[in-house]
This record gives structure tokens, sequence and C-alpha cells, in this order.
């Protein structure tokens, strides 16, 4: 990559880290706390509050990349930066659940994934804009890590209102970077913008990668509405979560960037594309037969499998989308994109919540391993894009 091309790189993978910190952060404790505010015993309620920024995101994120591709990247993201900020600050404050509804709302508002990356396709070469997206992708998996660990040092000290504290103090930073080291935004983007949003909406393979990131989110925060009650089942105080997480993820991407990264470069995409989808399948079915005596090292297996297909797919997804899109759509394409990533998170949380309450972690997982096997189905006829060819 060239300088120009590194710096863009670096920053916008950051603004992507910082904002996905803000939103991980209070993941891992999250079904925790929440059952200490006033409404915190309803299961839905609960999965509401920690998926409904999923669904204002999805309203907005095809909006705002259109926008962008009409007013510029970092106007958009600016703005959306500023909304999530305010949105952190109203759940920090939150003196119940529902009030903690609202500023999870507020916080999905500020749906600036599809500018983001945008930007960043924007200002990369083709060659090299598989490894700048796959970047932008371990920054979201790094972030996801950070936040399993600190999260449960951090709640003891300062709460679920203080994580929510520095949530906005994070998008602050954000908006430090997109005014000060970002790149300017090429100028002719904008007169090359057209065609709408209709040609992404026809296209098979952009239909594929939208499903498949619908259901990547859905099942992990669905998951997660499980995990941790399990880990404690297998007696590790919530506190020490961060000693199975760490291993897990850091053992995953190893695996990814030592094994999985070099197969797609000698032009296997597909067969890593697929092999982690079944992965993940099977990591459903495996969290299924260890309810019944969950063992910490059986746990802390299955969750590492489940890292390596989660941030494989992470770390490729968004490369693939802007890869088959039209240029002048691009903004188009990774808005309906980042909006069905967003309706997966708000149909993970309350899928979770229901799940839980009708059939308990049983059918939780047996729904998830379901939604993953039928990804897998359909995404069985994909072609490999034109930069892993041999």
């Amino acid at each position: 990559m060239t300088p120009a091309e590194l710096r863009s790189t670096w920053s916008l993978a950051s603004i992507y880290a910082l904002r996905m910190l803000g939103l991980f952060l209070v993941m891992p404790v999250f079904v925790l706390e929440a059952s200490h505010y006033p409404g915190g015993d309803d299961a839905v309620l609960v999965g509401l509050a920690m998926g409904i920024y999923g669904l204002t995101q999805a309203l907005l994120q095809l909006p705002l990349g259109l926008a962008s591709d009409r007013l510029g990247r970092k106007p958009v993201i600016l703005a959306g930066l500023a909304v999530f900020a305010i949105g952190s600050l109203v759940a920090a404050w939150a003196p119940s659940l529902h009030w903690l509804v609202a500023g999870r709302a507020l916080q999905g508002a500020g749906a600036i994934s599809a500018a983001v990356t945008a930007l960043l396709a924007d200002q990369t070469r083709d060659q090299v804009r598989t490894k700048s997206m796959a970047l932008i992708g371990i920054s979201i998996a790094l972030m996801f890590v950070l936040s399993l660990v600190v999260a449960p040092i951090l709640t003891p000290l300062i709460g679920l209102s203080g994580l929510f504290a520095i949530t906005g103090g994070l998008a602050v930073t954000g908006m430090a970077v997109i005014v000060w080291v970002v790149p300017p935004e090429p100028a002719e983007h904008r007169q090359q913008a057209r065609g709408g949003w209709r040609p992404v909406l026809t296209h098979p393979g952009l239909l594929r990668a939208d499903l498949g990131v619908f259901v990547l989110h859905a099942v992990q925060v669905a998951m997660w509405m499980a995990i941790p009650a399990l880990l404690v089942q297998a007696g590790l105080e919530a506190s020490g979560h961060w000693k199975v997480y760490l291993p897990a993820v850091t053992v995953s991407l190893l695996i990814m960037g030592g094994f999985l990264f070099k197969l797609e470069r000698r032009g296997h995409f597909r067969a890593v594309y697929l092999g982690t989808i079944g992965l993940m399948v099977l990591v459903q079915l495996g969290l299924l037969g260890s309810l019944e005596r969950p063992s910490l090292w059986g746990l802390g297996l299955l969750l590492t499998l489940y890292f390596v297909g989660f941030n494989t797919q992470e770390a490729t997804q968004p490369s693939l989308v802007s890869q088959i899109a039209p240029a002048a759509q691009r903004g188009a394409a990774l808005g309906v994109y980042n909006t069905l990533m967003s309706l997966g998170i708000f149909t993970g949380g309350l899928f979770g919540g229901l799940a839980l309450r009708a059939w308990g972690s049983t059918g939780l997982f047996l729904a998830s391993g379901g939604l993953m096997l039928l990804w897998l189905l359909l995404a069985w006829p994909m072609a490999t894009p034109p930069s892993s060819r041999r």
C-alpha cells in the first residue's frame, strides 16, 4: 500500500474500532447488569435493550450510505458519531430499563458503518482493498475481545452507566480522528454517485453477502444471551470470563492470520468462506451438547472455533461486497450490507430473549444452528471474487 493508503486504512480502522468498542463494551455484562434496573426481570425487554441499536441502525444505514454518496463521506460520519455520543450519554444517565432502551436506540441512529467502509474503498486501489477491508474486520474482532476482557473488570468499579460514559468519550475521540487524521476524501466520487440503490438489491452475489452478515450478527448477539450464564454454570464468575475469552480470540486470530488468510491468497477463498460457516454450524451443535454439564475447557474450545469462523467472516465480508458492487453504487451497496448487519444485531437480541423465555438455551442454540445451516446452503453457489482468483 502507498503511504496515503496506509494512513487511510489505519485511521478509518481506528474509527470503526472506537465505535465498535463502544457497542461491544457492554455486551459481556449487559444481561447480568440489566437485571438491576427497574424492569430488568423481563428477558424480552432486556433482549430489546441489547439489540435495539441494531434496529435504528438498520433504518438509517441505507439512507446515510446514499447521503454519503451525494454529500460526502466525512460530514455523514461526523454527524453519526455525534448522535452516537448523545445516545451513550442518555444510556449512562438512564434510571430504568426503558430509558436504557431509548439510549441504545439513539446509539444505533449514528449509523456510519456504510460511510466509513465506502470512504476506505474510495481511498484504496482494487489490488489492496481486500487487505484494507480485512484490517477493519480484524479491528472489529480485536475490539470484541478487548471488550470481553475489559468489561468484566471495569463493571464492578464503574457499573453499566460508567461503561456507557466511556463509549461516549470514544465517539468524541473518533470525531477528532476524522477531522485531523483521516486523509481528505476524493472529490470525484460525488460526481460519480448515481444510479441509486436498486441495482444493489437485485445482484445475487450482494444478496448472498447481505444474508450472511445478517445471520452472522444475529447469532453472535443471540449466543451472548446464553454464554455468560453457561460460563457461570461451569464455575467461572463473571469477573473472570476474560480468562476464557482472551485465549479463545487470540488463538482464533493466529489461526486466521497464519493459515486461513494464506489459503485465501492462494485462490481458496470460496473454500475458506464456506468452511468457516460450516465450522460455526458445528459450534452451535457443540454448545447444545454442553448444556447439561458445561466445562470450562469444552466451552473454551467451542468459543475458539466460533471465533475462527466469526473473525474470518468479519474480515472478508466487507471486502467481498466492495469488490462485487459497482463503483458508483458502492455507498448504497455497503449501506444495504450494513443495514442487514444491523437488522441481524437487533433480531439476535430480541430473538435471544424470546428463545430463552420460551425454550431455554436448548431452543436458542438449535435455532442459531439452523440459521447458520440455511446461510451455508444459500451461500454454496457463490463464485470466487476477481481479486482472489488465480
